[in-house]
């Protein structure tokens, strides 16, 4: 079967697929993007977790034709997603304010983005940074760049399932409690840190997307 999903905000298109196949294998087989990972298959580590329409899914329990026509965002499309956000949140502006269109003006769209088709050549894949330029270093969420600076990243096998789901808590709950992120990250394994650095991380990072709003 054919299934179309928007992945990271580029549509996608992968023909042949199983039906069978998990919305996991997809993203990792079909479409090149790792960053998800393959552990456990029974969704009880977290390490394969992906936002499906917003929420927090594992990739792993999800068919494939699940996310037909759904919005995915995968840890690949993470700092693209909270750049968005920033930007819808910070630089809205309303009816009457400077910069908002007439009453009777046209309404202007942007561009249909073009379909990636999987197996395609000379595409990218779905979620993929813009090359950056010489000197140049690809900006961070928030919350990954918190990662870093906490010490919250040992093997790194865990941590993008971690990052989706801090994410969308700190997209939810932007001031949350340690109540809030234990229950947010329950669901995501980690063998390494022992939380507590990912915990210092996740604070972190709401410490500092609270200042700069």
């Amino acid at each position: 079967m054919r299934v179309n999903i928007t992945v990271n905000g580029r549509p996608y298109e992968a023909d042949d697929v199983w039906e069978g196949e998990s919305l996991l294998y997809v993203l990792r087989e079909r479409m090149g993007l790792p960053g998800s990972k393959n552990a456990c298959e029974q969704g009880e580590c977290g390490s394969c977790t992906v936002r499906l329409d917003g929420v927090p899914v594992c990739a792993c329990l999800v068919a494939a034709g699940q996310a037909e026509g759904r919005e995915v965002v995968t840890v690949e499309g993470l700092a693209d997603h909270a750049r968005q956000r920033s930007t819808h949140t910070t630089g809205a502006v309303r009816p009457g304010e400077p910069g908002a269109g007439r009453t009777g003006e046209p309404e202007v769209r942007p561009a249909e983005p073009e379909v990636i088709h999987s197996g395609e050549p000379g595409t990218g894949h779905p979620g993929e940074p813009e090359p950056s330029r010489p000197g140049q270093v690809a900006p961070l969420a928030p919350v990954q760049q918190a990662f870093i600076d906490a010490g919250a990243v040992q093997c790194g096998f865990c941590t993008p399932g971690l990052l989706v789901a801090a994410d969308e808590l700190l997209e939810r709950t932007p001031d949350p409690s340690d109540a809030d992120i234990r229950e947010a990250l329950s669901g995501n394994l980690c063998r390494c840190t022992g939380y507590e650095k990912i915990l210092d991380a996740v604070r972190l990072a709401a410490a500092r997307t609270g200042k700069a709003v």
